[in-house]
């Protein structure tokens, strides 16, 4: 299949589809908008979940750490409208060699209700980008100002929550909270440098083995980013590793077979 451009903002994306890419079910791109290419870098390194920080101002939904500039792209020029693409270009999937679905984590940073509304209405435009029982393409799910008292009392419509270990054993369905996450530092102290110790990371390894039973994923945040701290978070269990540095990990990843 050759690979048609979409603009992403003001650059065109080509997204390099006919060709065969290695896909990494463990790496998720920590804000991944602060990149030099948003999204474009994630996939061309085979990640299979990104994050982008969300605010809701001027009637749109800007993406933007902690403050909306007069620059700030919004989420659906950015990650919406190419997801929905690349649905479309290979039939129902985002990588055409891989099936799974394609975690979007969008972390709320302003009120989380209207915030919810604003991007419920706009995902209406999108229905490929909401999970349904036979197709689910991407997973989208809230983190931040989670309204998660609300999606929960109207049911899960596509859009899900990002949990946190309290939340574990409440009778959460894997779909409507497909990932639970928290700080690293609320689990563990080792720096990810030094030489590890027996018990350095074994609350996560137990974190994990109940997440795990739940039928989700753990992801950690504010976790060491080196190599040899990726290969122990992943003996342990965690299952989406935090990064800043995609090609890194992607070439770590490559160079494990994972």
């Amino acid at each position: 299949m050759k690979c048609k451009g979409y603009f992403l903002g003001i650059i065109l994306i080509c997204y390099f589809l006919a060709e065969a890419q290695v896909v990494h079910v463990n790496a998720h791109a920590h804000n991944d908008y602060e990149h030099k290419y948003p999204l474009k870098e994630a996939l061309k390194n085979g990640f299979i979940s990104v994050e982008a920080d969300v605010h809701w101002q001027q009637e749109k939904l800007l993406v933007a750490h902690n403050k909306v500039t007069a620059l700030s792209p919004s989420l659906e020029a950015l990650y919406l409208k190419p997801l929905d693409s690349l649905i479309t270009i290979n039939k129902g999937s985002i990588y055409s060699n891989y099936i799974g679905s394609f975690y979007l984590m969008i972390d709320i940073k302003t009120e989380s209700e209207s915030t919810y509304r604003a991007l419920a209405e706009l995902l209406n435009r999108y229905p490929q980008l909401l999970c349904v029982p036979s197709s689910c393409a991407v997973k989208i799910f809230l983190s931040g100002e989670r309204p998660i008292k609300t999606i929960t009392q109207e049911g899960y419509k596509g859009i899900g929550i990002d949990g946190r270990p309290e939340n574990i054993g409440k009778g959460y369905d894997h779909n409507l909270m497909p990932v639970i996450s928290d700080s690293y530092k609320n689990w563990a102290h080792w720096n990810g440098r030094s030489k590890l110790k027996p018990n350095d990371l074994q609350k996560i390894s137990q974190l994990a083995v109940r997440i795990h039973k739940e039928g989700k994923k753990l992801r950690l945040w504010a976790t060491p980013d080196t190599e040899i701290a990726w290969q122990a978070l992943l003996d342990v269990g965690v299952d989406l590793i935090n990064t800043d540095h995609l090609q890194e990990l992607n070439l770590f990843l490559k160079s494990k077979d994972i």
